[in-house]
């Protein structure tokens, strides 16, 4: 429960548990019957995130299909212009997450919260349908980013409300899916509008790519009011005794209870966040990941120095993302299977790197095309950073808010450094290969300096000399999920260890 849970919601959480019995005291038979079945229950309806997540994506970056569609001609703007069309979104979005996540944070109902925000995107972005000058698309550009900032930080925040760290990468992968094959999704879309409807009541393929995208997405806000959860204490369509296990799952993840202290400011979490060290070993680390991936937002550009025509050129596009979302599921797995991090975050970076040494290295077609595919599976290590950053900030849950928006919010100065990255065309991008190649580099060894302060704050904890500062109330509300006396529920956090 968050610090503004009100006394309803403690009502609440007392009735599920009420005549049921603590699930800790549960029998180990039921107990993981209830489990089973909450987690098939929980999988199913944030899968919902998915399409949102696809839909978030597609309107973001369907301006890359656009241009292929003759935006720049049509509203006049030249390469520059374009690339600061792209990066005037992430400004809007780096200035809302954090506000954001500590506003979801504090509501009973935060599927409210997000399908509201997706509603009002998908709005302003079925306008840059209309849009008819550089100014205009600056204008849409900025707030959606704006809106779109609700999403992400939210959806991790919300699945990090649920799922264990032992299962979180694999959710996150799942999740970020929607990302991968909005990339592979985009690129077909844009090939069925940009080929059939050129013209089609006058106006250009490119301006309907943006109407039926916007209103798809409206369509999809709305329905997601009754299908995303909210809170394990107090989501509908979920019994009283699968909430009271949620519950309990969660506090025993890492020994205390998933709440803010009731004495708690509302700017307590960022105060603690930004005074940890780790959160900027993140911020710095992630930036340099995402500007590696700034290729992203250029892919059908770059598919396009193979040499073929526009509507193969976007077919081509999508193939590289199926596979990358299929990597990505593997090693999210298989980074769950084994409690591992590091590892299944510089590997996949390593074959990017890979991917952009054969770019710069070679002319031959099927080469540079395996390369694409390369680069696009460097994508399945950021999904297991994203758990990783979780995983990191566990405790009180205002603190994990802020610290996956921060994280999330300053890397998004890497999508605005990469949109220029990709201006260097000259010999096939090489010298913007080159470039996204050192900040790969830059962001293995970030990687390897957060594991090694992981693995001392895992030897100061078991020598007893570290351990997050438990308050009276949520010590508590640990003891009640625990079955415990409030002493024993203190003790418990003494088991957690940081993932690495």
């Amino acid at each position: 429960m968050a610090a503004s849970t009100d006394v309803k919601d403690v009502a609440a959480l007392d009735e599920h548990i009420k005549g049921r019995g603590l699930a800790s005291t549960m029998d180990p038979e039921r107990r993981k019957q209830v489990e089973k079945k909450l987690k098939r229950k929980l999988d199913l309806r944030c899968s919902y995130f998915v399409l949102i997540y696809i839909m978030n994506y597609l309107d973001r970056n369907n301006i890359a299909s656009a241009r292929l569609g003759g935006l720049e001609d049509d509203l006049q703007i030249g390469p520059v212009q374009y690339s600061t069309c792209l990066s005037i979104l992430y400004v809007g979005y780096i200035l809302m997450q954090v506000p954001s996540n500590m506003i979801i944070n504090r509501i009973s109902r935060p599927s409210w919260y997000i399908s509201a925000a997706m509603l009002l995107w998908g709005m302003i972005s079925t306008l840059s349908g209309n849009v008819t000058n550089f100014g205009g698309m600056i204008a849409i550009r900025f707030f959606i980013g704006f809106v779109e900032a609700a999403f992400l930080p939210g959806a991790l925040l919300i699945l990090s409300k649920w799922y264990t760290r032992r299962e979180l990468t694999t959710r996150n992968a799942i999740l970020f899916c929607g990302n991968l094959i909005s990339n592979a999704f985009s690129s077909l879309v844009g090939a069925g509008v940009l080929g059939n409807m050129e013209g089609t009541l006058g106006h250009r393929a490119w301006r309907w790519l943006y109407w039926i995208e916007g209103a798809i997405t409206m369509g999809i806000a709305i329905a997601a009011i009754w299908i995303l959860p909210d809170l394990p204490h107090n989501s509908k369509g979920f019994t009283e005794e699968e909430r009271a296990v949620a519950v309990l799952r969660m506090t025993e993840d890492v020994g205390e209870a998933d709440a803010d202290s009731e004495t708690q400011s509302p700017f307590a979490g960022l105060i603690m966040a930004v005074k940890d060290l780790k959160i900027y070993v993140m911020m710095i680390t992630f930036t340099a990941y995402v500007i590696g991936l700034s290729f992203n937002a250029f892919f059908p550009t770059l598919t396009g120095t193979l040499g073929f025509p526009k509507i193969p050129t976007l077919l081509m596009s999508a193939p590289p993302w199926a596979f990358s979302c299929l990597v990505s599921l593997i090693n999210a797995w298989h980074a769950d299977k084994t409690e591992e991090r590091f590892w299944h975050i510089v590997g996949p970076i390593f074959g990017g790197i890979l991917g952009f040494v054969i770019s710069m290295s070679t002319e031959n077609v099927a080469a540079r095309y395996v390369a694409l595919f390369l680069q696009a599976s460097a994508y399945a290590g950021f999904i297991v950073f994203y758990s990783w950053i979780s995983s990191s900030f566990p405790r009180p849950p205002a603190k994990r808010a802020v610290a996956i928006a921060m994280v999330n919010a300053f890397s998004q100065l890497g999508n605005i450094a990469g949109s220029y990255v990709w201006g260097m065309k000259a010999d096939g991008y090489r010298n913007s290969y080159g470039v996204v190649t050192a900040m790969f580099g830059i962001t293995v060894v970030g990687c390897y300096i957060f594991r090694v302060i992981l693995q001392r704050l895992n030897k100061k904890i078991e020598a007893g000399e570290e351990a997050w500062v438990t308050t009276g109330d949520v010590a508590a509300q640990t003891a009640k999920d625990e079955g415990v006396s409030v002493e024993e529920g203190i003790r418990l956090q003494r088991g957690f260890r940081y993932l690495i």
